[in-house]
C-alpha cells in the first residue's frame, strides 16, 4: 500500500496556483489553510472533517484540533516527512496549516500572496504539532 503521506502531498501540489479566500473550500473560488488540508485529503482518498467559525487570528485553537483525528491524521513524532500536516504558531496570535511537501519545503494557502504556493518550511515558524495521514 502507497504511504498516504505522499498521497497527501502530491495531491497538495496539486492546488498550487489556487486562489487564496478565508474560510474557503472551493479550489475555483479559494482555499485557506483548512480548506487546503480538506481538499488534498479528499483528493488523497480520505475523508476530511473541517472546522469552521475560525477568523485569522485565534488565541485558543485547542477546541478545534480534535478535526485531524476525525480527518485521519495522527499525531507524528520524529523528522519532518512528507505529507505531514503541521500545525504553525505565528504572531500575533495566527495559527497556520501548511502541508509538507518534504522536510525543507510546505504547501500552503498563503493570505499575503492570495494563492496557494511551495516554499521553503521558514526556520522561525514554531511547530506546535504535525499529523501524518494514516487513511488508505
Amino acid at each position: 500500500m502507497a504511504d498516504p503521506g505522499v498521497a497527501l502531498a502530491k495531491a497538495a501540489s496539486d492546488f498550487i496556483g489556487c486562489p487564496f479566500r478565508l474560510h474557503g473550500r472551493d479550489p475555483e473560488s479559494g482555499l485557506d489553510c483548512v480548506g487546503l488540508v480538506a481538499e488534498a485529503i479528499a483528493a488523497a482518498g480520505g475523508q476530511p472533517s473541517v472546522p469552521s467559525g475560525y477568523t485569522l487570528r485565534n488565541i485558543a485553537i485547542d477546541h478545534w484540533l480534535h478535526f485531524a483525528a476525525a480527518s485521519g491524521l495522527t499525531p507524528a513524532l520524529g523528522p519532518i516527512r512528507s505529507g505531514e500536516v503541521l500545525l504553525i504558531a505565528l504572531p500575533p496570535c495566527q495559527h497556520h496549516l501548511v502541508i509538507a511537501e518534504s522536510a525543507a519545503s510546505v504547501i500552503h494557502a498563503h493570505a499575503g500572496l492570495r494563492q496557494v504556493v511551495r516554499q521553503p518550511l521558514e526556520s522561525h515558524w514554531r511547530i506546535i504539532s504535525k499529523w501524518h495521514p494514516t487513511f488508505s
